[in-house]
């Protein structure tokens, strides 16, 4: 089917279609896996449009066409891993650029930013959630690149997308928005006036706890060109079955999401009426510095949240060794719920004085609420809740 008949189509119809058209040999509703590292030419440089996979592979390119559709773009970049991704972003920079990047990012992406690329660039970070401040470091720096982590991770502060993304290009840097906490389905940032949507696509867009996967989306075709280029030149192409793996999963990422946020909600409520809690972040909460914010620029609130455990590191431990159907582990967006602790886990890579400036304390626990029935998930929480006093 040609892609222009889905354009008015629904969310959930774009992911279970663009993309997944059946095998026009075979009519198969499922599309084939190209499983081919190369490709017989007629001639020397006489092809079908393939010619190696590292490239361009048929399977490849239905995931990006599909993922392209759902975050309202017109191309996509998906590459091996969330921090391929990263990494070949900054590519489009030349030496000595400046990046300004906000304070509360993933621990990946922190620890490439400072210790891998920090002698090719000039890197500033910032708390993006003050907006006035960050516009007045964008007309002082003038840097080629704005990251903006939204909501960040841990902590699930929001910027203000429209607002950022405009003052960047008034001085004409890059913007670039990590949208993976709340996938396509909940927030759009190509449609906020960012140049870049940016997604681990190991988390939501997969959504089963199987792959490692990265996304870029954009409507700059000149910017799409350049990250074809250095994705063949570099080379951190996601495989064929990889690709297969999550052009399956994403099919069901509406219904998924719309899970994911209801049991969040209902688990986020719980725990800001537990004693034992000091504080809960969530932007679905009245309570979250953003709500108001959150509400004008997400059509929901996620599966992610944070809260503050009363008790210190210790309490923090005991409940983590207490909870059964929240699996202790890193990663998030996936089907199942997770738990973590992010300053022994996911960001230990950030020094311990950078955390606390940014409020990522020892008592600070990280739930990802899968889709269980959210009654079996509370009662786990419970019971670790009785373990930690």
């Amino acid at each position: 089917m040609d892609k222009e008949f889905y354009t008015n189509k629904g969310f959930s119809t774009r992911a279970l279609h663009v993309g997944n058209d059946p095998d026009p040999s075979t009519g198969a509703i499922s599309p084939p896996i190209f499983q081919t590292s190369t490709y017989v030419q007629a001639s020397p440089g006489v092809h079908k449009g393939y010619e190696y996979s590292r490239t361009h592979n048929p399977t490849r390119i239905r995931l990006e066409e599909c993922l392209a559709s759902l975050e309202n773009a017109k191309h996509c970049v998906v590459t091996a891993t969330g921090m391929s991704a990263t990494h070949l972003i900054t590519q489009l920079l030349n030496r000595g650029d400046k990046v300004l990047c906000g304070d509360d990012v993933y621990g990946g992406t922190y620890r490439l930013f400072t210790t891998v690329v920090q002698n090719d660039f000039e890197f500033h970070f910032t708390d993006t959630t003050k907006t006035e401040d960050t516009i007045q470091k964008l007309k002082d720096l003038k840097p080629k690149l704005l990251w903006i982590e939204s909501p960040t991770n841990p902590l699930l502060k929001i910027s203000d997308i429209r607002k950022l993304t405009a003052a960047a290009r008034e001085v004409g840097a890059m913007s670039v928005v990590d949208n993976t906490f709340m996938s396509p389905y909940f927030q759009n940032p190509l449609d906020l006036g960012a140049d870049m949507s940016y997604h681990s696509m190991s988390k939501y867009i997969n959504g089963h706890s199987d792959v490692v996967a990265g996304a870029i989306m954009t409507n700059n075709t000149e910017v799409f060109n350049k990250l074809k280029y250095l994705q063949n030149s570099i080379g951190p192409s996601q495989s064929p079955f990889d690709s297969w793996l999550v052009l399956r999963g994403v099919k069901t990422l509406g219904v998924r999401m719309d899970r994911h946020n209801e049991n969040a909600m209902k688990v986020a409520r719980f725990l800001e009426n537990h004693p034992q809690v000091e504080k809960v972040t969530y932007p679905g909460l009245e309570s979250h510095p953003q709500h108001d914010l959150a509400k004008s620029q997400m059509s929901g609130f996620g599966g992610m949240i944070t809260f503050f455990i009363k008790g210190g590191l210790e309490a923090s431990r005991k409940f983590l060794e207490n909870v059964h159907l929240f699996m202790l582990a890193e990663s998030l967006g996936g089907v199942e719920s997770l738990i973590e602790h992010p300053a022994i886990m996911t960001h230990a890579s950030i020094p311990k004085s950078e955390r606390e400036k940014i409020g990522l304390t020892d008592n600070l626990i990280r739930l990802s609420v899968g889709i269980e029935e959210v009654d079996d998930l509370i009662k786990d929480l419970e019971h670790a809740f009785e373990c930690a006093k």
